[in-house]
């Protein structure tokens, strides 16, 4: 077990809440010269102190020996881990709620893709909710597809149909939901979802991309999902300055499993990143809530526009199912909303090219405000098809409130309105 990261609870304070426990857990100080905060730990291999040591931690890494839960075994080498990890999956747990364990990556796609292919098998079914981030559909479709897997896929927010989809499901391996969805925000009953795979004779895996919500306003692991992931590269990082991924479960072996796959793949999250991303965790949540309340301002804001078939967001919704969910599963409405404009692409585009503050970039929970138009962006490689059925128009844009002051966006956002 590494010395620099073993402290899974500060034995004094085992009760501490949340924003403190990202701050006092995970890491001792007199374990690294007295440091305030982690350092870097750069080293590619580990020295044992004994060859019986040696011969100790290549069997607990191989399986052999079983690893009490709590503790992590001696480090070996950094492909299989190294202290930043260590020290970042014991520091974000608290913040994920129901969380007991985490798996850090070097994307938000390694780790969703190291998540599709351990828990993923032959001839296996994928079912899953559209419209998805593009990377995720491509990996379905290009990946899994010639790996006889097979994706069933179900409109994000038709309960009924995601019930009966799964329940009719062979072979059912995983229920991967994206919700809210991505550039939608239309939003799916996780608890229903969780609940129609218990009762499925094969329990297939509950995975929810919770980037858009979580970990401050959505909760997947107390609705009954198993698995949580995030493109850590957005509200968790949130400057815009680097890749990284986590997964967290609250079954430790689901995570162990997960970083078992890690190893083979190579695709843990380096010692800097890891570094940086762990420095970050104390502020996600106040810098959350100022998106949030900035998004919901500017929405409410442009709420009617002469130029807009609407305004998509949480609290502008007009389906019943929908407020039913985002009332039962969300805390706050979140910091991303969408623009349908009247004029189509061409009024989207003049949109885009003539605003001052926002930034035309995909991605999103940057601390600056992104907007993108995804259909010719990071939905592009969906069909035609499969955009109409999502609801993914030429004339949406899709909007990533930043920490600004709001008045200055919604005056930017209403001068390129005029522009259009």
């Amino acid at each position: 077990m590494s010395d620099i990261a073993k402290s899974k609870v500060d034995p004094r304070h085992p009760d501490h809440r949340p924003h403190t426990a990202v701050l006092t857990r995970g890491f001792d100080p007199s374990l690294s010269v007295g440091s305030a905060r982690p350092a870097v730990f750069r080293s590619s291999t580990y020295v044992f102190s004994t060859p019986e040591a040696a011969e100790h931690a290549f069997a607990t890494a191989t399986g052999k020996i079983a690893v009490p839960e709590g503790q992590r075994p001696d480090l070996i080498y950094s492909r299989i881990s190294h202290p930043n990890a260590e020290i970042l999956e014991d520091q974000i747990v608290p913040l994920e709620a129901g969380a007991r364990a985490a798996a850090v990556f070097n994307s938000g796609m390694a780790a969703i893709m190291t998540a599709f292919f351990t828990f993923g098998r032959l001839d296996g079914t994928i079912v899953y909710t559209t419209p998805l981030y593009g990377g995720t559909t491509g990996l379905i479709h290009q990946f899994l597809g010639p790996l006889h897997m097979k994706g069933i896929a179900v409109a994000s927010g038709d309960t009924a149909g995601l019930d009966a989809a799964i329940a009719a499901a062979p072979n059912c391996c995983m229920v991967y939901l994206e919700t809210p969805a991505n550039p939608t925000l239309t939003m799916t009953d996780i608890e229903r979802a969780s609940a129609a795979a218990a009762r499925h004779p094969d329990r297939p895996m509950v995975i929810v991309d919770n980037t858009f919500l979580g970990p401050a306003f959505q909760h997947p692991l107390n609705l009954g999902a198993h698995l949580v992931l995030y493109s850590a590269t957005k509200y968790l990082a949130g400057f815009s300055d680097m890749l990284a991924g986590i997964a967290l479960a609250n079954d430790p072996e689901i995570i162990q499993t997960l970083r078992n796959r890690r190893v083979m793949f190579g695709n843990i999250l380096q010692p800097d990143e890891c570094w940086m991303l762990d420095s970050r965790l104390p502020t996600v949540g106040l810098r959350m809530n100022r998106q949030s309340k900035n998004a919901q301002r500017l929405a409410e804001a442009l709420h009617g526009h002469a130029k807009l078939h609407r305004v998509i967001y949480p609290t502008l919704f007009e389906d019943g199912e929908q407020i039913r969910i985002f009332k039962k599963q969300c805390d706050f409405p979140g910091g991303v909303f969408s623009l349908d404009f009247k004029g189509g692409k061409p009024a989207a585009f003049d949109f885009l090219r003539n605003l001052k503050i926002a930034r035309n970039a995909v991605s999103l929970g940057g601390v600056e405000s992104l907007v993108c138009h995804p259909k010719t962006t990071t939905h592009s490689g969906m069909t035609v098809q499969e955009l109409a059925e999502s609801g993914v128009t030429d004339g949406l844009v899709r909007v990533s409130a930043g920490t600004e002051d709001w008045r200055d966006l919604l005056a930017d956002f209403e001068q390129a309105l005029a522009a259009c």
